[in-house]
């Protein structure tokens, strides 16, 4: 497997609200692969940006405070940059950086397009997952099961994608749904999904979703909300992901044939 082809251009999205505590480890911990480490600054009232940029790391800012609003503004800011790959990951040093050559092998050996980092099937260090997050996780997951045919068994941060399969889904979600939404759309799309096992540590700080009860209760209601939608609208004809998704990979096979 060559992990550094040089046609491939990998980009890397780190959200961070309040990580100036950690960004610069997981800044540090990025395989030299990667050609750009983008921090997205989610509306930071600490050090997270100055920080970054310290490390080497391009920074852009989103005022906007969300998970989603942060991975949306790292693309936007991606279409200008044109990458073959995108890999998003948390900015608190919970995800191990330099385990990123196991997720993007699969993409770069053309077996996947789009693979999700599994906590669960990895290593996760003692305390890391809490129970909430565990049991959130088995039931997001089941339901997917259940409804899109799709074995996930993680909605985990660490992920990577083709970058035009991730403009294809045309991704909406501005908060806590969008690592679900991104899992439902590429099931949808009939993208080349592959799980991997991934170790995970306990954060550096507090966690802003799981480490409070309101955070886990929104969380929780999103991903339930998320799917819901999305199962509902099964089977109309709803112009979306899958047509647009097809699209680019047929016209990359086809340039590859």
């Amino acid at each position: 497997m060559n992990l550094t082809p040089s046609h491939t251009s990998i980009l890397v999205i780190i959200p961070a609200f309040n990580e100036a505590r950690a960004i610069r480890r997981v800044i540090n911990d990025v395989p030299d692969m990667v050609d750009e480490i983008v921090v997205v600054n989610n509306a930071s009232t600490d050090e997270t940006a100055d920080n970054a940029r310290a490390a080497g790391a391009t920074v852009v800012r989103e005022p906007n405070q969300g998970y989603g609003y942060a991975c949306l503004r790292g693309i936007e800011y991606a279409r200008g940059k044109q990458p073959d790959v995108i890999v998003f990951l948390d900015g608190d040093y919970s995800d191990h950086p330099d385990e990123m050559t196991r997720l993007l092998g699969p993409i770069l050996d053309d077996e996947a397009d789009f693979v999700v980092g599994s906590r669960i099937r990895g290593d996760a260090e003692p305390g890391a997952m809490r129970p909430q997050a565990r049991i959130g996780n088995r039931l997001a997951c089941a339901l997917m099961r259940w409804i899109w045919g799709v074995g996930y068994t993680d909605l985990g941060p660490f992920r990577a994608i083709r970058f035009q399969d991730l403009l294809a889904l045309d991704m909406q979600d501005q908060t806590f749904g969008w690592t679900i939404e991104m899992q439902i759309k590429a099931a949808e799309a009939g993208l080349r999904i592959r799980e991997v096992p991934v170790s995970y540590r306990k954060r550096v700080g507090v966690s802003k979703i799981t480490g409070t009860l309101s955070g886990t209760m929104k969380a929780s209601a999103k991903i339930l909300w998320t799917i819901a939608r999305f199962a509902l609208r099964r089977g109309r004809n709803v112009p979306g992901a899958s047509t647009a998704a097809t699209r680019h990979r047929s016209t990359r096979e086809s340039a590859v044939g």
